[in-house]
């Protein structure tokens, strides 16, 4: 029987002393993901291209739109950060495919269920561990939708004795958060050095070394991205670690590798981080007004009038991705152009 990652956790804390947060929260998913498929009502949360393929339609208008109006180059790539089922690729690449857009398809995936699962809609896909082994030929077109949340956060935590990193530790038994013995006051930016004590900043290195691989690749090939995911476009305070299993939120530290780890993304964080490689930040906005901006509301009807016995679960979808109390306020979007290429809709 395979040994559980608390034990292993427990293990490595007795015999070494705390670990930093990132290691725990990129060691919990790496085990949560490459064990199931955690999509959809009897898994663990619903991702927008689940809710309604009117999401996956409206990214592949956006994309023909894009490079419709950068001229039609070709080889041209789409490419997924994490693609779950291959829901959104297959929505969004039918959609494009009727304006004449017919890229070559490329998954970044490193679970192994889920890659299984997309393998039976798109065997023509190519896939890859990361961004590093992407072909160098053509422009990029790509999506990363409810990625960047599930990468590790570091967080540092103001004590009396100045800042510390958080880490996780044990306690009675449990695992616990705790603060490291090693003063991490230079990692703090100047103008937030200041803030009381028990306040906690949380960054996110793997998401800024995400985007800036993204950024140079569009750069140096042309293309277009959408950045899609629950965050903010202003810095804060606190800690946004939460995780969630059966749809419900339970405790970060009780069943690591059993539940899914995310973390809210800062927007305002990785777009220096894209104009320092050139490209063209086309801006950050809630998704609920950039598929409003595209179209959602029409298309909504549209499907309502065609299938009219549907009409209700298709308003109740609809709501869902663009309501303020719902994914329309919580989640953004955020694209970026290389220097050449056009505005995108929607921003």
């Amino acid at each position: 029987m395979k040994e559980t990652l608390r034990r292993i956790f427990e293990r490595l804390i007795v015999n070494t002393g705390p670990i930093s947060l990132a290691h725990y929260m990129a060691e919990s998913n790496a085990r949560y993901y490459d064990s199931r498929d955690p999509l959809g009502g009897a898994g663990d949360f619903i991702t927008a291209p689940e809710i309604s393929q009117m999401f996956g339609e409206l990214i592949g208008l956006w994309l023909a739109d894009i490079w419709i109006r950068a001229g039609r180059p070709e080889p041209v790539h789409y490419v997924e950060l994490g693609p779950g089922r291959g829901t959104l690729a297959r929505d969004a690449l039918g959609a494009a495919r009727r304006y004449g857009l017919v890229p070559r398809v490329h998954f970044v995936e490193a679970s192994t269920a889920l890659k299984a699962i997309q393998l039976e809609h798109h065997a023509q896909a190519s896939w890859h561990a990361d961004l590093s082994t992407l072909p160098t030929d053509g422009p990029l077109l790509l999506v990363a939708n409810e990625f960047l949340d599930a990468l590790p956060v570091r967080q540092l935590v103001k004590t009396a004795q100045g800042w510390r990193e958080r880490m996780v530790g044990l306690a009675d038994g449990q695992l616990v958060p705790v603060a490291g013995d090693r003063p991490m006051d230079a990692a703090v930016p100047a103008d937030r050095a200041q803030a009381p004590e028990g306040t906690i900043l949380e960054t996110c290195p793997a998401a800024a070394a995400v985007t800036y691989e993204i950024a140079g690749r569009l750069a140096a090939q042309g293309g277009a991205a959408l950045l899609i995911d629950y965050g903010h476009a202003e810095p804060r305070y606190g800690s946004s670690l939460q995780a969630v299993r059966a749809h419900r939120k339970v405790d970060v530290f009780s069943s690591p590798g059993e539940a899914d780890l995310t973390a809210h993304v800062d927007f305002s964080a990785l777009a220096p981080i894209a104009q320092s490689r050139g490209v063209r930040w086309l801006g950050t906005v809630e998704q609920g007004r950039f598929l409003r901006g595209l179209g959602i509301e029409a298309r909504a009807e549209a499907l309502s009038s065609f299938a009219p016995e549907h009409a209700a679960a298709i308003a109740v979808a609809r709501d869902r991705l663009i309501g303020e109390g719902q994914m329309g306020a919580l989640f953004k979007v955020m694209g970026l152009a290389a220097p050449e290429w056009p505005d995108g809709a929607g921003f």
